[in-house]
């Protein structure tokens, strides 16, 4: 999303199903986009950098007799970043074979264009938002086989539509909200997509190591589409007419769709001779035949809930939510969330915080299916998390605000693929449990006129309690820092830090621990005139090698060195206010 259309970034910590359904798992971000109220100015600005990074942008705003509407457009392209990977999967499977067509060492393929439109439109009590989202020449990074291949392209179009009614007096002490919206959205192949490069005998070998094909002259090549669509409608109430208390209630349904499902390959099972595509065997179309990679297929979900906040006396509330969500295609679930808020002192909240929430298992893997690696369950349940928490707000005067959050979560029915009895593929199943505890502390310090400080520092402890061992890939601690001056002459310099410590690798994975990493970024804008604004912008400024881990694939990792984050990177920047 264009960082121009947006107005603000409001988060909710913790499980949030109690309102917002399912995937508000462990918090709740939620962008707001800028309607005709928060473009002050028209604007416009160009953004070049490194790695052929151009972007153009426009943000304006009108009005027509009672209708207020703004617009925000970009366009934007990059060729990426220079990022290497030095041993990939063909890597292995050259060394097995005998053959020598493996791309690495070579760069993470990080290309993209995009065109991004959002419309808004106020008219008295009604606001309607239109949003277009077109995706060209995007790369697919390390490979979706964690193997690299730099013509890999895919597309994607997004259309989304929002109709937003607000009654704000529907009769004494109640106000209405009602709220649909429509998705459209797609993912497209450019050309071929190649798993496996031109010469590879992919990952077909017998028990002694041996290749059981003779090499693909054109590489492995999977052309994956799918368009799907999403619908949703909500109501809402919220009722002021009981001494102390503010009750919300509503109701609401939603429909998304995979309607469309393409597939070109060739390898697989021909769906006309039910025998092998050999390797050198043109491209064969399995669309709309049983041997597609995923079923077209619907869901359909109701939920009622309901909300009360209760103002028990002037330093203790209450506020107390439950939602019921039935769906088509899994069942049903319940998720409450309270959180108890106490004046302690004058300077210190207290609040005492309990939620459930769940994660519905995705299309993918309840219906993929005909996938040499891993299969789809339909019979999946969601994922649950139940979460405590305890948080302080400690504010001792104006320019400082302390905030302490100690929590305890316990995470189960954790969706995981499987190793079938065949040893080939892997199901999803039902099969995890994970618990945590730990700790956040954030400062937010106005230090003086023009210096504003903030910073947050986390650590947990999380037990895979199926195997019992430490929780692997996520950061044990991580440390940010942010500092924001106006100077004078009118110059505004940002910098911000962000150390990430101590994470685990899965279990069975013999590598050394992943490394830790502090990226620093810094800019630096000049307001030049009442039109014009000019920026600088490094992020990465030291080029730390920073990296997160890859997949412990079996019997050793594919991409052994991890996967690398984006290094020094400097952009420019002109903005025209008009």
């Amino acid at each position: 999303m264009p960082i121009e259309a947006i107005a603000r970034i409001e988060v909710i910590r913790g499980p949030g199903s109690a309102l917002y359904g399912a995937d508000a798992f462990a918090g709740v971000i939620n962008i707001v986009t800028k309607g005709p109220e928060e473009i002050e100015k028209n604007s416009a600005g160009a953004v070049i950098g490194d790695f052929g990074t151009r972007e153009v942008w426009l943000a304006a705003e009108g009005e027509t007799g009672e209708m207020a509407y703004s617009a925000v457009i970009e366009l934007g392209e990059t060729d990426g970043t220079d990022e290497q990977i030095q041993s990939d999967a063909q890597s292995l499977f050259d060394l097995l074979s005998g053959t020598s067509v493996s791309n690495a060492p070579g760069s993470v393929n990080r290309s993209q264009q995009n065109i991004d439109i959002r419309l808004e439109a106020l008219y008295k009590k009604m606001r309607f938002r239109l949003g277009s989202q077109i995706r060209k020449d995007i790369g697919d990074g390390a490979g979706a086989a964690e193997t690299l291949n730099p013509t890999n392209k895919f597309a994607s179009q997004r259309l989304n539509f929002d109709f937003t009614y607000t009654e704000a007096e529907l009769s004494k002490n109640t106000s209405l909200e009602f709220q649909a919206s429509y998705l459209d959205t797609s993912q497209e192949v450019e050309g071929n997509f190649i798993l496996y490069p031109p010469g590879s005998r992919g990952p077909f070998f017998d028990s002694l190591g041996a290749p059981i094909f003779p090499p693909f002259p054109d590489g492995v090549i999977g052309n994956p589409e799918i368009f799907e669509n999403h619908f949703r409608a909500s109501l809402r109430l919220n009722y002021k007419g009981i001494e102390h208390h503010n009750l919300s209630m509503g109701s609401g349904y939603y429909h998304g769709q995979i309607d469309k499902v393409t597939e070109e390959k060739n390898f697989g099972i021909h769906p006309d001779t039910l025998l092998p595509i050999l390797p050198g065997d043109p491209l064969v179309d399995v669309s709309d035949t049983p041997l597609v990679f995923l079923t077209e297929d619907e869901r359909d979900n109701h939920y009622l809930y309901v909300q009360d906040v209760w103002l028990i006396d002037n330093d203790w509330e209450l506020t107390a939510g439950l939602r019921f969500d039935k769906y088509s295609d899994f069942g049903s679930t319940t998720n409450p969330r309270i959180a108890l808020v106490w004046s302690t002192s004058y300077k210190l909240t207290t609040k005492f915080l309990y939620g459930e929430a769940f994660r519905a298992p995705s299309f993918a893997q309840t219906r993929a299916i005909n996938n040499p690696l891993i299969l789809g369950n339909i019979d999946l349940k969601p994922e649950e998390i139940k979460s405590y928490e305890i948080a302080f707000d400690y504010r001792p005067n104006y320019e400082l605000t302390l905030n302490t959050n100690f929590f305890y979560y316990d995470w189960t029915d954790i969706i995981q693929f499987i190793p079938d009895m065949s040893g080939s593929t892997r199901t999803a199943q039902n099969a995890g449990e994970q618990t945590g505890y730990g700790m956040e502390f954030e400062v937010n310090w106005s230090a003086t006129d023009d210096l504003t400080i903030s910073s947050n520092f986390s650590i947990q402890k999380s037990t895979d309690e199926t195997l019992d061992v430490a929780a692997s890939k996520s950061p044990e601690k991580q440390f940010y820092l942010r500092g924001d001056w106006t100077l004078p002459s009118d110059w505004r310099v940002n910098m911000q830090a962000n150390w990430v410590m101590d994470r685990n690798r899965m279990i069975g994975d013999l590598r050394p621990q992943v490394d830790d990493y502090l990226i620093v970024d810094l800019s630096v804008r000049k307001v030049l005139t009442k039109s014009f604004e000019l920026g600088f912008t490094i992020n990465n400024a030291f080029d730390e090698d920073a990296r997160e881990p890859s997949p412990n694939s079996a019997p050793v990792p594919f991409i052994p060195n991890d996967l690398p984050l984006s290094g020094r990177t400097v952009l420019g920047e002109i903005r025209y206010s008009f």
